[in-house]
Order: C-alpha cells, then sequence, then structure tokens
C-alpha cells in the first residue's frame, strides 16, 4: 500500500508469475504513482519522472529486517531505472536521425 509516496510492501516468500517482469515496467512507466496497484515500480518510476523531468534530485530509502526482501527489491528498481533509460536512450537516438534526415531532405 502506498503511504504519501512511500510504498509499503511485504515479501511473499515466492514466485508471483508477471509480478516483476517487463510487461510489469511497461504498465508502471506510463502511469502516475497511485493510478495504479502499489507496486515497487511506481515508485521507481516517480523518481526517474522527478529527476528527468523536473531536475529534482532523488534518493530511494530501502529498509527492513533480515530476510525481507531489501537486495531484491534494490534489484528491482535498478532493473527498472535501466529499462527506463534504455527507453529514453532509443528515443533520443531517434530524434537525431530524424534531426539529421530532416537536415539532409532541407539542403
Amino acid at each position: 500500500t502506498y503511504i504519501g509516496s512511500i510504498v509499503a510492501s511485504v515479501n511473499p516468500y515466492k514466485t508471483i508469475p508477471g509480478l516483476y517482469d517487463c510487461a510489469a515496467v511497461e504498465r508502471y512507466s506510463k502511469h502516475h504513482m497511485g493510478e495504479i496497484a502499489p507496486h515497487i515500480f511506481a515508485v521507481a518510476n516517480e523518481c526517474y519522472r522527478c529527476l528527468w523531468k523536473r531536475h529534482d534530485n532523488q534518493c530511494i530509502l530501502i529498509s527492513g529486517e533480515s530476510g525481507a526482501g531489501k537486495t531484491e527489491s534494490t534489484k528491482l528498481i535498478l532493473k527498472f531505472l535501466s529499462a527506463m533509460s534504455q527507453h529514453s536512450l532509443e528515443l533520443s537516438c531517434r530524434e537525431k536521425t530524424s534531426c539529421v534526415e530532416q537536415a539532409i531532405l532541407e539542403s
């Protein structure tokens, strides 16, 4: 559940299919936090948006007891941020190409 911009989660100690796959990354990258069900990707997406859109520094604090899933949570956040930055890189490359193509067409 969300508590403001904080997500409180519980380690289910079992695999839940589809919870952290590419479709989940895609789904949470298209929504603001609170629009769809609470998820660690929603927190990561909010940080990513604030970093790049508002140019605000970001920090994610992951806390819990031993075995609570802190390392796995960190891996999931890095997975999401990596996917988002790869997507941004692909868009940037496409925009540069289209600008080059436009310059060639204009000359």
